[in-house]
This record gives C-alpha cells, structure tokens and sequence, in this order.
C-alpha cells in the first residue's frame, strides 16, 4: 500500500472515499436518524418517525437505482465522468449544509435534504468507481480499490469520531450545546467532503472511453446497454440466483448500518452511547473484512458470507430483546465483525461466477443490484413500524431479507461458472 501513497493520480483518487465517508458514517448512520428524531420529527410516536426515515431511505435508494444504469453511460460517453461526479458531489454537499438551517419540527425539509444528500453521496461514488480505471493497471484494481476502502474507513472514523467528541463535550469547540454541535457537525461534513474532493478534480487526468456524445445519445446508449446486460445474465442461471441472493441479504445489511442509531433511540437509550457504539463498529469493520477474506481463503467465500448472515439473522433477533446500552455496544462490535467480511466476500464470489471476457459487463450489473439493494430493507421496516406501531417488531422483519438470501445463496453451485 505504501506505493500508493506516492503515486498521485492513485491518492488523490482515494481520497474521494475519504472524503465522502463522512456523509456515509456522521450524517447517513449517525447523527441524522438521531437528530430526525428528537429535534425535526417531534411530537409524533416513535413509529411515526421510523416510518418517515424508513420511507426516506427508500426514496433514495430508488431514485438513485434508477438512474444508476444511465449515469455510467452518460458520463462514459459524453466524457464528462469528472463534471458529473462534482455536480452530484455539490448536490450532496449543498443539502448536507443546509441541513443546519432546517428549524426544529420541520421534518419533511429535513427529509427532503436527506434524500437530495444521499442520491448526491452515491452519483458520486457511481463516477468515482469508473474512474479507477483512469488511475489504475488491471493487476492494481484489487489492491487499488482495497486502498479507496481503508481510507473511506479511516477519513469517515476520523471525522465522526471529531463530531463525537463535539456532541459530548461542545464547550470544548465553543458551542453552546449539544443540538448546536449536530448542526454544526453537518457543515463539517459539507466542507470536509468538498475539500477532499478537490485533488480528484485537479490531478486524475479522464480517460476517452468511446465516442463523446449528448446527453440525450448518452442517455439513449445507457438503455440500450442495460438491456443487452439483461439479456446476456438470462443466459447464466447461477448468476441470476446470486443476484438474487445478493439483492435481498445485502439490502438487510445495508438497512441495519442506516437504521441501527433510530432504532435505539427509538427504544429510549442514550443517544451518545450509541454513536459511540457507532464509532466503534467503523473501528472494528475494517480488520474483520481483512479477516473474513482470510477466511474466505480458507474455507470458500460462500460459506463466509453463509456464516456471516447467520450472524445477521442472531444480531436481528438479538435487536429485538436488547434494552440497554451495554447490548447496544455488544450489537455494535458484532456488526463491525460480520459487516465488511459480507460485502467483500460478495464481490470475490460473484468473480467466480462471472464468465470469461464479461468482467466490465456483468460487474456493471452487480453494482446496479447494490444500489437496488438500497430500497426493500427500509421500505420493510417503516411498513411494519406503521402497521404494528411497534418498533422491535418493525427491526426483526429484517430477518426475512437475510434467510430468504442465505436459502438462496446456498443454491448458488460454485462450481461452475455461469451455466
């Protein structure tokens, strides 16, 4: 890794993960299920409030999903990937720092703004993945991409751990209390990740990948891609059983890491013990991710991600009795164990099953399905939160979205590629 800190184009690439992260660990995990809840959704039940930031989350999972097949096109083609990964980065630095001005009980402001962040963290992160192709040869994907991955986890923990620490103790930094420091910690996170975008923008020289084209060619090729994508995974149906497996197990993943902070607040624990449990799980996911490939090695990388959702399916379960903040940090670590090792070890079996040749073609479609895999979680739990106005009742749903993909994925013949 040490040559990658000396190689520009590679760095200032990274840093991109760095510098997003921050949205994705203080504002999407951390402190605005926390501040959605006592300062912008007050005065309703708490299965009110998770059914707004269910359906919230759910928005922008889909809007995004479905964009996602034709933002690659458009920027591929119209060889703008660089302007287009700034304009949803300012799309989502611009609604994260407006979120200071949104006054207490004005929920669907606070909402909206959400939203317009999250659909700006991953437009971004869509360009920012072509763009490894720009920084990087072939051989350096992996450990180019595992580079990315650990400073996302570095710069992300840093920041929230700052933004912690600004909760806790605000007469350190000068603020008057702690709801001032959460305001402020959202312009941190804005100017944070506008900053570190900049060596991205003035050092990774684009690449041509085809003819430049308009927006409206571009986004013509887009569909026209996506459909010839469709068609050709028809053809192999083990990968059609993976994504399958993948879309329903990965969403519960995703929906624990954004609704894990609401539903202890939710529960009435104290909200700065769990964003210290929060702090502590980004600590501990990433050497558990270096373990569970260890792991991977070893006994297969089915089986791991086997393993890891019957962890999932328990901390689900667990969640449902847990009444205090010693469990909420024991749930916390569990996560951080199981969390990077089940995504990782996804993308290294879904390698094996792609089949020769169809890398780019097929892992388009893989990155399409995680954005999908955005909408189901979310979407579950504010439905049974707004039915059953019971908020354990609303987080061990979630246990269906990972034995439906554990069952699914323990189909998936490893054996052979595509067929």
């Amino acid at each position: 890794m040490r040559e990658f800190f000396k190689n520009k184009p590679v760095f200032a690439w990274a840093l991109y993960d760095w510098a997003n992260s921050a949205f994705a660990t203080t504002v999407m995990a951390g402190f605005f299920p926390v501040f959605f809840q006592k300062f912008w959704s007050t005065g309703v039940a708490s299965t009110v409030t998770t059914s707004r930031l269910g359906y919230a989350n759910a928005a922008a999972g889909l809007v995004i999903a479905l964009l996602a097949p034709v933002l690659g096109a458009i920027g591929d083609r119209g060889g703008r990937r660089k302007q287009f990964l700034m304009a949803w980065t300012l799309l989502g630095v611009a609604a994260t720092f407006s979120l200071y001005f949104v006054a207490q009980g004005q929920w669907f402001p606070a909402a909206l703004l959400f939203v317009l962040g999250t659909m700006g963290f991953n437009g971004g992160v869509v360009f920012n993945d072509s763009l490894l192709l720009d920084v990087a040869k072939p051989a350096d994907f992996d450990r180019v991409s595992a580079f990315g991955y650990a400073l996302g986890y570095l710069g992300g923990g840093l920041l929230f751990l700052v933004n912690v620490l600004m909760v806790s103790k605000p007469a350190w930094f000068g603020l008057a209390d702690a709801s001032e420091a959460v305001r402020v910690s959202f312009i941190t996170v804005a100017v944070w990740w506008l900053v570190f975008t900049i060596p991205l923008m003035r050092i990774v020289k684009e690449g041509q990948r085809g003819p430049h084209l308009g927006f409206v060619d571009a986004t013509r090729v887009g569909f026209r891609e996506l459909a010839a994508t469709i068609s050709h995974v028809r053809q192999y149906r083990t990968i059609v059983l993976f994504l399958l497996a993948y879309w329903f197990y990965i969403d519960g993943v995703n929906t624990i890491i954004k609704m894990a902070v609401n539903y202890g607040v939710s529960l009435g624990l104290d909200s700065n013990s769990l964003l210290a449990a929060l702090l502590l799980t980004q600590f501990v996911g990433f050497p558990a991710a270096l373990f569970f490939g260890y792991l991977g090695d070893r006994i297969g990388p089915k089986r791991g991600i086997l393993i890891g959702l019957v962890v999932y399916a328990g901390i689900t379960v667990y969640a449902y009795f847990l009444d205090s903040v010693g469990e909420f940090f024991a749930l916390a670590v569990t996560v951080g164990l199981v969390q990077g090792g089940v995504q990782s070890l996804s993308r290294s079996l879904f390698g094996r099953l792609v089949p020769e040749g169809k890398n780019a073609e097929f892992f388009g479609f893989y990155n399409m399905m995680g954005k999908f895999a955005t909408v189901l979680g979310p979407l579950l739990i504010a439905i049974v939160a707004g039915l059953t106005h019971n908020e354990r009742a609303s987080i061990i749903s979630l246990v269906l979205l990972f034995v439906v993909g554990g069952v699914l994925l323990w189909r998936v013949p490893i054996e052979r590629r595509g067929s």
